[in-house]
């Protein structure tokens, strides 16, 4: 159990006065509650406490002295949340399954490896996708799971399978920081897609050309994203917080013939420059978009401000394609320094629906929000997953760790909030958003990061426990290979299934299946890729992987898993040199590219570390030329990863040692160093 935060004599009596009720009704005897007495104790203690209206430190007391007894060695970590049957029937799943005449999510989640094209099938029946030509056939394994051919004779384009909900229903629910709630409705957002792709056709972009757009989430971003793969070009993905050498790798990877930018950017009372960083990457024109009212910058001559590209008719009839036609293409650091170009195409956001519908449990008509931005997959994902769904997309333009984003939460009201343990993290600390109301959300979904599970509970309590979906996948996925689901008990930091369409196995370092090891994916299924753009896809994702009986092909992913008694997972970070940093996937040859130009250091070695499972936090060790005269500051160091790679990462420590530990072959051994750090 983790440190309980401190209660009033008048909460800690109420705390265990309901869990005397709540043994008394449940008949407790003298002997020692089982676990899932304790269980059964725990909901019981929730309606009290929600009944109550008490602060989040009360469910989070009471989680632990309700638990006290529990015997891990038997079931693994205590759960926070639990469905009943009820609860369960009603979800997405729940009735999915009940027309399957399936017993168990177990069950149902076999069905969907063991019949994989009927589950697709039914998948996109269910979704609703829209196709100018429907396929001949669902799935083709003529070449085999590396190159599987999904809806072969179909024609398509995804935009308009996001566009189902009736017109005047909400699409997206915006507010800037001390703003009104804006309100787009279902068809206000396609009119404004629809104006996107024909101002860019009047430009004179055609099929296939690569668009590249260095946007914050916005209300305006998510018409310009629609907008583009609609047109037929491609949406080239660039986070916004980049800095000038990074956004110009990826332009240049991407040969983009055009950006869509802000002239800054509002954050935490800031502005923060967006344009003039686009415009030191690159001379390729650019469509600027005001963050106020009136745009705040000088423009070259190449350049166009937003209303001056934005033309005035809004009907356009989207370009339909082949299921394999590229629609976004979206970077993903591999450990070679240069980021992996990995493209979606239009079966990718079948992917993100299917997830959102199956695991956080997306309905029609709810509000979903996702602290994120378009240059990482969680904001195409939250777009699809929210559209196709026929749901509100909650977008709040500014940072989400002040009160104004807790306030957003309330009023909106959002249903499914997805967050980065990072942002957790920062809301336990400050406390703020304790006072709002968020009774409203019935899932959480966390992201990006390790989460730690003390956090997890925090963010459980503050919606009077509510489940959360811990979803871990990669952009080459589309989504998650590992999850949760509301049909299970929700343990805090750990999932309890792998994505539906996918299954997974562990193997040990000899390649033989065991409960803690590397995590291995089991192809085919929409959603993965099976191309790049600057690598070769099979050397990446398949060449060396090990062969295990009964399993024709295992896809290597890269993370680390250890599988609990219980039948949980629970997440042990990376297995090569690629870590999360708040939310962010790096690898440790781009840290190291940009630490080792500064002068006096020799050769540095970037590692990922985390106290107690939480999120990873940078520490460098560094090997300098002349140790007697060299002084490396902290400070400079994270002011040359801030201007140069992201000034969203931080170093927490550096030491200074006089040699890398290397294998024989001179790879750095970074598990070595990790467990210097204790």
């Amino acid at each position: 159990m983790h440190l309980a935060p401190e209660l009033t004599v008048q909460q800690s009596d109420l705390v265990d006065d309901l869990i005397a009720q709540a043994d008394q009704q449940l008949n407790f005897g003298k002997a020692d509650p089982t676990n899932s007495q304790l269980v059964e104790r725990w909901s019981l203690i929730v309606i009290g406490l929600r009944q109550q209206q008490v602060p989040p430190a009360v469910f989070q007391v009471a989680w632990q002295r309700s638990f006290a007894d529990w015997t891990s060695s038997q079931s693994g970590p205590p759960p926070i949340w639990t469905p009943t049957r009820d609860s369960c029937r009603q979800s997405n799943i729940g009735r999915w399954m009940e027309e399957l005449g399936l017993r168990d999510y177990a069950e149902f989640h076999r069905w969907t490896v063991e019949h994989r094209s009927e589950f697709w099938r039914q998948t996109i029946d269910r979704l609703r996708i829209q196709f100018r030509k429907t396929p001949d056939s669902i799935l083709d394994e003529a070449l085999g799971p590396m190159q599987p051919l999904w809806l072969s004779g179909a024609q398509l384009n995804i935009v308009e399978s996001c566009f189902q909900a009736p017109p005047a229903t909400t699409a997206i629910i915006a507010q800037q920081p001390g703003g009104p709630l804006r309100r787009i409705t279902y068809a206000e957002l396609r009119q404004q897609a629809n104006r996107v792709s024909n101002s860019l056709a009047d430009l004179g972009c055609r099929l296939g050309d690569a668009i590249a757009v260095v946007l914050p989430m916005t209300a305006l971003s998510v018409p310009i994203y629609l907008g583009i793969i609609q047109a037929g070009c491609v949406v080239v993905s660039i986070a916004d917080s980049f800095a000038p050498p990074e956004i110009a790798t990826r332009l240049k990877i991407s040969n983009a013939k055009l950006v869509f930018t802000y002239d800054h950017q509002l954050r935490g009372g800031k502005k923060l420059p967006l344009f003039a960083r686009v415009a030191e990457a690159s001379d390729i024109p650019a469509i600027v978009l005001p963050a106020e009212e009136i745009l705040d910058v000088d423009l070259r001559d190449q350049d166009r401000d937003w209303d001056g590209f934005l033309v005035e008719r809004d009907q356009f009839c989207p370009i339909a394609a082949t299921p394999v036609e590229t629609i976004n293409v979206l970077f993903s650091s591999g450990t070679t320094g240069e980021p992996k170009a990995i493209p979606w195409n239009h079966l990718t956001p079948i992917k993100c629906a299917i997830d959102g519908f199956c695991h956080q449990d997306i309905r029609a008509g709810q509000v979903c929000a996702w602290p994120t931005n378009l240059g990482w997959m969680m904001g195409p994902w939250l777009i699809f997953a929210s559209l196709i769904n026929r749901a509100t997309i909650g977008l709040y333009e500014d940072a989400p760790t002040g009160v104004g984003f807790g306030k957003f939460v309330e009023q909106a009201p959002v249903n499914m909030l997805g967050v980065v343990p990072t942002i957790v993290k920062a809301w336990r600390a400050q406390r703020e958003m304790e006072s709002f109301d968020w009774s409203a959300i019935a899932v959480f979904s966390s992201t990006g990061e390790t989460s730690h599970a003390a956090d997890m509970v925090y963010l459980s309590s503050l919606a009077g426990i509510k489940p959360i979906i811990e979803y871990c996948g990669g952009t080459e996925i589309g989504g998650g290979y590992i999850t949760s689901t509301v049909c299970e008990p929700n343990v805090p930091a750990a999932f309890n299934t792998p994505a539906v369409g996918l299954d997974i196995v562990l193997l040990d370092e000899v390649g033989q299946l065991t409960d803690e090891g590397e995590l291995f994916l089991v192809p085919p299924s929409i959603g993965l890729s099976t191309r790049l753009i600057n690598r070769d896809h099979f050397e990446t994702y398949y060449a060396g992987v090990p062969r295990v009986e009964g399993v024709i092909q295992l896809r290597r992913h890269g993370d680390h898993f250890r599988r609990l008694v219980n039948g949980v997972f629970v997440a042990g970070g990376r297995v090569d040199d690629t870590m999360n940093l708040g939310g962010i996937k790096i690898s440790s040859a781009e840290i190291e590219r940009v630490l080792n130009q500064v002068i006096g250091i020799r050769e540095t070695a970037a590692v990922a570390f985390s106290e107690n499972g939480g999120p990873d936090e940078l520490v460098v060790f560094i090997v300098v030329q002349t140790p007697t005269v060299v002084s490396i500051s902290l400070q400079d160091l994270n002011q040359r990863l801030k201007t140069h790679l992201n000034p969203l990462f931080k170093i927490r420590e550096i030491r200074v040692v006089d040699a890398l530990p290397r294998t024989a072959s001179g790879k750095v051994l970074r598990r070595e160093l990790r467990q210097r750090l204790g």
